[in-house]
């Protein structure tokens, strides 16, 4: 069985493109979250694509660098084909960078992933990125008809094919989750090398699996406190020292609201987020969703990235300095909050709390 990562070489790309702690770059992410309407139905997915396109739009026009889109195959949420959302806001944007958070790489076919991609990168001009993971959710497993006993070997297997197709040369390749491949060539081929990330939760094995790869690495902070995720950031060093790797992106996805005022932002997030984590929490067997769960996550040193530009931007800057961050992703949809709430967070976001981050970190 072949699943020996490539020799390491130069990235195929170019990591302060991507961001570098000395000169972040700052992103937005959603999942095309439905919710409800005013009437308490579920509101249609097709909307929620729609004005997900408009928001990624805005995005670019506003100088943000990056956009996440993440799949997921749910009613609450809309986006199940990322790469064909991000192909039309490609045709409508110039500069931002276009990708996923995540692509669920285990129930994939790598190639045909590495295929939509490198098509986007095709149409964007090079701004095509994907970010790997298993996913918070298992519906794609029974969707494809996968057996979710062989979650481990799926994953494992899938990204060792994923990055040797990253090196763009006839691939010989040998597991136990498809036939072999022998010299084959997969096309189309991209022009500048098509970057993929590896999206964590904080595992010691998902970081060092990410080291070993020479994949940069995505650290999904939805929970706690970011300073918990410092020993991963720094885990993930140590083993790209260890696999004689060079220096490479850590980025971090979180969830944010940006208002006027902290207290509007508070008010504006809250219930929306209370009844998008009360369902998933039904679901899994959490207890139930509370005020004093959310004030802990909205703390200076929470998960929750919400208040006014400048509470948003001085925690972000704290974050991006406690892990020495390359990238920071702010999740700005959750569950119904509506399309004009988030049109401002992102024209916030993009006009004050980024300006207001580098202004930070420049001081030192």
């Amino acid at each position: 069985m072949t699943t020996t990562p490539p020799t390491p070489t130069e990235p195929v790309f170019d990591p302060a493109v991507l961001g570098t702690p000395e000169r972040p770059t700052f992103g937005l992410d959603t999942f095309g979250d439905t919710g409800t309407g005013p009437d308490g139905a579920p509101r249609p997915q097709a909307e929620a694509i729609r004005e997900v396109v408009a928001e990624g739009v805005l995005a670019d026009q506003l100088g943000v660098d990056y956009l996440g889109l993440g799949e997921h195959h749910r009613e609450d949420y809309a986006i199940s084909a990322p790469d064909v959302v991000l192909s039309a806001i490609a045709g409508q944007t110039e500069r931002i960078r276009l990708g996923t958070g995540v692509t669920v790489l285990s129930s994939d076919d790598p190639i045909r992933v590495f295929q939509r991609f490198s098509t986007l990168a095709a149409i964007s001009r090079g701004r095509a990125e994907v970010q790997l993971g298993r996913g918070s959710f298992t519906e794609s497993f029974p969707l494809f008809g996968l057996d979710l006993s062989d979650y481990e070997v799926l994953f494992h297997e899938k990204l060792d094919l994923f990055a040797h197709l990253q090196q763009e040369q006839p691939l010989t390749w040998r597991g136990s989750v498809r036939p072999p491949l022998e010299e084959q060539q997969v096309f189309p081929r991209t022009e500048a090398g098509l970057p993929a990330w590896i999206a964590v939760g904080g595992t010691p094995q998902s970081v060092i699996r990410a080291a070993a790869y020479g994949f940069p690495l995505v650290l999904a902070v939805i929970g706690g406190s970011p300073a918990a995720f410092v020993q991963f950031a720094d885990l993930y060093r140590r083993a790209l020292t260890e696999y004689g790797r060079p220096e490479l992106p850590i980025g971090m996805h979180s969830p944010g609201h940006v208002a006027a005022t902290d207290e509007l932002a508070r008010e504006q997030m809250f219930p929306h987020q209370a009844e998008a984590f009360g369902k998933i929490g039904r679901e899994r067997g959490w207890g139930p969703y509370s005020q004093a769960t959310f004030d802990q996550g909205a703390s200076p040193e929470g998960s929750i990235f919400v208040g006014s530009p400048e509470t948003v931007a001085q925690k972000i800057a704290w974050a991006v300095r406690s892990l020495g961050l390359s990238r920071f992703q702010m999740k700005y949809a959750v569950g119904s909050l509506p399309h004009e709430q988030r049109l401002e967070s992102i024209r916030l976001y993009g006009t004050e709390v980024v300006p207001r981050v580098r202004e930070l970190l420049a001081q030192g």
